[in-house]
């Protein structure tokens, strides 16, 4: 295992171990050089930006099956003693490894479990996400997949890294503000605000203050659990990104209702195998499946979005309800 970052810029160290991976480590290898063949197809609709991309080396995560029994009947590849002898850990933190991701989805793709076998909740844990952000934003973003909202291992808490600058919704993030904006709250360094633009229901929370932002998160949490309960919490997806010329957080909560579409489940030309996390609903819709990647269309992302996320009548009460705690 490699020593915890001090001195070394982390983003950095996790290159170099990403770098070292593809050169010892043979699964990371065929991961990485397939990215070379991957082929992706653009959409604009109603001005979002939506890639999809055909990558068969996902095959694994987008079928993994997530249910209580299988996931009971399976070891767990994050736990250290299971992973891959050729795989190595970058600690952070004493708290979470850093892992090469061996089946990307971005030019350079991480995997942040905790050293503790837990279970994916994000409410103890979103400080350090933002700890993450702020330490590897040289070159990644953070982000989150609920246990019901795309986690591939939702009894192993653990963080995903990628790319800054690859997913669409990036730009939202980079160039706020956005048409769709609606502020909710703001106070000084802080700024809680809804976002709809036509196919997801979002809340952005903008903030320079560490502790504010902890604060206001567990305010929508409450809030939003009330609103829309889940077992074992409220889906969502999170993606972060921390601004280092502006000492900022930016951090925008995908608002979910539903895992995988009907379309997924179905046969024959109905079927997109599209399990939808964070980086398919940030504008890179993975499908490990040739002939559903050359039948999506507009139409259907559309309706896989609008499926997936919550209500209309759901996101007005949240809303209001997070509105009620401004002070604008």
């Amino acid at each position: 295992m490699l020593n915890n970052f001090s001195t070394i810029n982390l983003s950095t160290q996790s290159r170099d171990l990403l770098e070292r991976q593809k050169a010892s480590w043979d699964l990371a290898n065929t991961g990485y050089s397939g990215l070379k063949d991957v082929r992706f197809r653009e959409f604009d609709i109603d001005g979002n930006q939506i890639k999809v991309q055909f990558n068969p080396g996902r095959m694994v995560s987008t079928t993994a099956k997530v249910d209580a029994k299988s996931i009971k009947e399976r070891p767990c590849f994050l736990c250290s003693e299971n992973l891959p002898a050729a795989q190595e850990k970058l600690r952070y933190n004493d708290k979470f490894n850093i892992l090469v991701n061996p089946f990307p989805i971005f030019p350079e793709h991480f995997t942040i479990p905790h050293v503790n076998h837990t279970p994916q909740l994000i409410k103890e844990w979103f400080p350090e996400m933002l700890n993450m952000a702020r330490d590897l934003s040289e070159k990644y973003l953070v982000f989150y997949n609920g246990p019901n909202c795309g986690a591939s291992a939702p009894d192993h808490m653990h963080f995903q890294a990628g790319t800054k600058h690859f997913m669409p919704l990036d730009a939202h993030l980079i160039n706020k503000k956005d048409k769709h904006d609606i502020a909710l709250y703001r106070e000084f360094g802080l700024e809680v605000y809804s976002l709809d633009d036509g196919l997801r229901k979002m809340i952005g929370i903008d903030g320079v203050k560490e502790s504010a932002i902890i604060e206001a998160f567990n305010s929508f949490y409450k809030i939003y659990s009330e609103i829309n309960p889940g077992d074992p919490e409220p889906m969502m997806n999170i993606v972060c990104l921390f601004y280092p010329e502006w000492e900022t957080w930016r951090t925008l909560i995908l608002l979910r209702e539903k895992h995988r579409p009907e379309r997924y489940f179905a046969e024959g030309n109905e079927r997109i195998m599209l399990s939808p996390a964070a980086v398919d609903l940030g504008g890179v819709g993975v499908i490990p499946v040739q002939e559903d990647f050359e039948r999506i269309n507009v139409q259907i992302i559309t309706e896989i979005f609008h499926e997936v996320f919550i209500s209309e009548d759901k996101f007005s009460v949240l809303v209001e309800k997070l509105r009620g705690l401004s002070s604008i």
